[in-house]
């Protein structure tokens, strides 16, 4: 009797689907913590176009800007956890929670995640009239007149402000920190010569590196770009160590069951492998850069207790 019940379970287990096997079966949502326009919705629009004949449904971007991006995401760590409920985050997520005195869920914990989707550097750009041609002399100067070099960003707190953080703790230089309402308004700020120096992402600083109206000392990342192939990265221009990448991912509520995610995933790493989606992403400023969820829950992880130490040092809190 013993034998007949195990071999009765057997041929249960193989009898009943995986709850993936019919997912999705409805629309799923992308929440996407920014406004419309921007670097992570342009991002989640290129997957949204791609991904909808992959997985036989329609994907529906939903914007939910707000308070470092915490308000979109919130949304998304209280929703089913059934995969019909995703958030597409940047770097960002794992800098809020060191910036906010309250957070309405732990950025970690409360989470799936689902992968690792695209990457990209920040290059460091100043305006020509500041009469620097490179890093170095950039340090010289910014050693010679502590203070008084103005650089730019969309806000205090946000990716630009601390990867700036960054580059002025290793180097060894005070700077003066703007923070502008948005990225486009300080770099109004940056071409006419108000500030003259900002960390810009790639979109935002290839035009005006082609007409000549800002210089590239650096870029941020351990390898240079393939946009800016002569512009050396800020490691090699002498900030030994120095590091920042732009990143983003997709995240699920906390719970979502496994075969979903590893079907999530599988599904958006065959888009991304598509050179037309390559080239879209690329012409977004970012590389794909698909992860496993255990890569990408890693990174996050690592990243979280880096830029932490950054906010720390720099004293950056958002009320």
């Amino acid at each position: 009797m013993k034998r007949t019940f195990l071999v009765a379970l057997a041929l249960l287990a193989f009898a009943v689907p995986s709850f993936a096997d019919n997912y999705p079966s409805r629309p799923i949502k992308i929440i996407v913590p920014f406004g419309p326009g921007g670097f992570t919705d342009v991002v989640a629009r290129i997957l949204q176009k791609e991904l909808q004949p992959v997985l036989g449904q329609p994907i529906v971007i939903e914007n939910r800007a707000g308070a470092g991006s915490t308000i979109g995401t919130d949304a998304v760590a209280k929703s089913p956890a059934d995969g019909y409920t995703l958030a597409i985050v940047s770097t960002t997520h794992v800098i809020s929670p060191h910036l906010y005195k309250k957070m309405p869920y732990d950025a970690l914990a409360d989470f799936t995640p689902v992968m690792r989707l695209v990457e990209g550097p920040y290059v460091m750009v100043v305006n020509p009239s500041l009469g620097v041609k490179n890093v170095r002399e950039f340090i010289a100067l910014a050693k010679k007149e502590p203070g008084q070099i103005f650089f730019a960003s969309s806000g205090n707190g946000s990716s630009q402000h601390l990867v700036g953080a960054l580059f002025m703790q290793m180097a060894d230089v005070k700077l003066t920190h703007v923070p502008y309402k948005g990225s486009n308004a300080a770099m109004q700020d940056l071409l006419g010569g108000r500030v003259k120096a900002s960390f810009v992402g790639m979109p935002n600083a290839l035009p005006n590196l082609a007409s000549g109206k800002l210089l590239a000392l650096g870029v941020t990342t351990k390898k240079r770009s393939p946009d800016l192939p002569d512009v050396p990265t800020i490691e090699e221009a002498g900030v030994k160590g120095y590091e920042a990448t732009i990143w983003l991912g997709m995240l699920a509520p906390k719970g979502t069951p496994p075969d979903v995610v590893e079907k999530l995933n599988a599904s958006v790493r065959k888009v991304l492998e598509e050179p037309d989606a390559q080239k879209l992403m690329h012409k977004a400023g970012v590389e794909v850069a698909p992860s496993s969820p255990a890569q990408f829950a890693s990174l996050m992880k690592t990243e979280y207790d880096r830029w932490g130490e950054v906010v720390r040092k720099t004293g950056a809190v958002v009320n």
